[in-house]
């Protein structure tokens, strides 16, 4: 019976092809993606980790958790030179937003406030318009990505339409939108009962930052239950719906006229005619200011924060814009590598509990896919080939739509980490695109921070370079290489052929899967690769011939087998 169900592969594959991908192999349905955190990855220059009277050493792990700890675009561009990303079979880099940050800390772990907690990880924008400087400039910006570029790996960074950061103490000493009494070396200082809300509200009024016709404020006559019309962690939270030209804010104006020409190296070129009042609705202006980068460097991708708690209509006017924005820059940088690439601008988000569905609503609105939270994250290899199933069949189902997996995150430490060898190989042998976040290839461990109340800091902990466990990267490596190199293994149809066993294929490639397999037991080929081929079991590079529909190897490693004749 099971050689009779082997031999129906190849109707089966007769009757369900695959596009050929052609010249152009790289496929966003299918896209390795290597997710960092560039303040955490490797300080490639020391002269920027202290920028805008920020304090770094607070006197303790705990402490520093969520200060700036010098990771930046060189330590990127150092290590992309060096073919790190190629060698780990990566085809995008996700960075953490490279906005100005908010130059102040706000309360860690909330009303506890155990911690200084600054923008380290892009998530507090202040100025859309320029890089951080504790990052780099923009011509190192733009260097990095020109490298990747030249390697055919994409870049995408976040779009945030959802709030800027909040004010902070040393923001309203430097930009002088509120009366604190206090230097600029006070207000950098931790204060352990300081409270945001009390400073904002009693102190500014819910004024002074971005004003009520650009963002929500929490004395306002809102509905908390509906996502659209709630902020997230307190933040002042813009208003997306509104339809109103405003006028930029003035502590905005008073930062780009106290800054003058000072911050030339760090401003976005593109943005320069966009800082100032136009006949815009807040949500324009920061669709403006951020597909501004597309247009600059030629960015490929957005993952856009908290997709659910902005209108549909403004993701689809962010797509479109950078879309436009995204031919411009091909159009006007011909003879770069880059330039010749064809595929759209590409947008995944956060939708909190999203999986693998379709969201048709969000595929109109120019969105590839959302992050899956439900992949498995335990490396159980005794279920992960029916999962798989699962994702090949919703991507074939659902064309230019595709789960977007991950082990871990910034902030979900889910996977087993004493298990990532099957945790790797049950990510990068996975249809659809999957992503890897910085360390998990390398063991990176946690950080004090986990002591903390918001113990989630931990996850962020610095790169391990100095203790990296080279066994787990070289398996990352192996399998990240064989993924790139095999597109049918992300994007292929799927079938089924037993707990640990699976064929991918398309109308161009096979590739047999198994999880598990036994040294020296022969392997059931029949109806996949004809008797007297030679097949190559790609993790190890054996080689072998199949005989009477069977085929054996002698030796496996880290409990994988993926076959493929040639």
């Amino acid at each position: 019976m099971r050689r009779i169900l082997l031999y129906l592969v190849l109707i089966l594959c007769a009757f369900f092809t695959y596009p050929c991908l052609g010249k152009q192999t790289f496929d966003w349905n299918g896209a390795t993606v290597y997710f960092v955190i560039t303040d955490r990855f490797l300080n490639g220059d020391s002269t920027n980790d202290v920028s805008y009277g920020r304090i770094t050493d607070y006197g303790s792990e705990r402490l520093n958790a969520a200060t700036f700890h010098g990771g930046d675009f060189r330590g990127l561009l150092n290590k992309a030179r060096e073919g790190y990303f190629k060698d780990l079979g990566v085809d995008v880099l996700w960075m953490t937003d490279v906005y100005e940050q908010i130059h102040g800390w706000m309360s860690g772990s909330g009303p506890v406030n155990d911690f200084p907690h600054y923008g380290y990880h892009g998530y507090y924008p202040l100025d859309y318009t320029q890089t951080d400087k504790n990052y780099g400039t923009v011509e190192e910006f733009r260097e990095l990505v020109d490298t990747l570029h030249s390697q055919g790996i994409r870049i995408m960074l976040g779009a945030n339409l959802n709030n800027p950061g909040y004010p902070t103490l040393l923001d309203a000493v430097q930009l002088g939108f509120a009366e604190t009494g206090l230097t600029e070396q006070e207000a950098a200082t931790h204060i352990p009962h300081w409270s945001y809300d009390d400073f904002f509200a009693n102190r500014l009024n819910w004024s002074g930052w971005y004003n009520r016709e650009w963002v929500r404020m929490p004395d306002e006559n809102w509905d908390e239950t509906n996502p659209l019309e709630t902020t997230v962690y307190g933040m002042p939270d813009f208003k997306d719906e509104s339809h109103k030209a405003v006028k930029i804010p003035s502590f905005l104006k008073e930062k780009w006229h106290k800054e003058a020409h000072d911050n030339d190296a760090w401003i976005n070129p593109a943005s320069l005619l966009l800082r100032q009042d136009r006949d815009c609705s807040p949500a324009q202006y920061l669709i403006a200011w951020i597909s501004a980068w597309v247009e600059e460097f030629g960015l490929d991708g957005f993952r856009c924060d908290i997709v659910e708690n902005v209108h549909l209509n403004r993701w689809e006017e962010l797509n479109r814009a950078c879309n436009r924005a995204l031919q411009k820059w091909r159009n006007a940088h011909k003879g770069q590598p880059a330039s010749e690439w064809t595929d759209s601008f590409y947008m995944t988000g956060d939708y909190d509990g999203a999986g693998i569905d379709f969201k048709p609503e969000y595929a109109a609105a120019g969105f590839s896919s959302l992050v899956n939270f439900y992949f498995p994250k335990h490396g159980d290899l005794d279920g992960i080939v029916f999962t798989w199933q699962a994702y090949a069949d919703s991507i074939n189902m659902h064309p230019g739509w595709h789960p977007f997996s991950y082990l871990n995150n910034s902030y979900h430490r889910d996977a087993d980490m004493n298990n990532m060898i099957d945790c790797a190989t049950s990510l990068l042998l996975s249809p659809g695109t999957v992503q890897i976040f910085y360390g998990d290839e390398t063991g990176r461990k946690l950080s004090e921070a986990r002591l903390n109340v918001d113990s989630a800091q931990a996850f962020r902990s610095d790169m391990n370079w100095d203790s990296i466990d080279s066994v787990s990267l070289n398996h990352f490596r192996k399998l990240g290489k064989i993924r790139k190199s095999n597109p049918v293994i992300a994007t292929g149809r799927q079938l089924t052929l037993g707990t640990h066993s699976c064929l991918r294929y398309n109308d161009k490639d096979r590739i047999l899967i198994i999880v598990k397999p036994t040294d020296r037991k022969p392997i059931n080929v029949a109806g996949i690769f004809p008797d007297g081929s030679v097949v190559t079991e790609l993790y190890t590079g054996q080689t072998a011939e199949v005989n009477d529909g069977t085929v054996t190897f002698t030796t496996f490693r880290n409990r994988v087998a993926i076959l493929k004749n040639e």
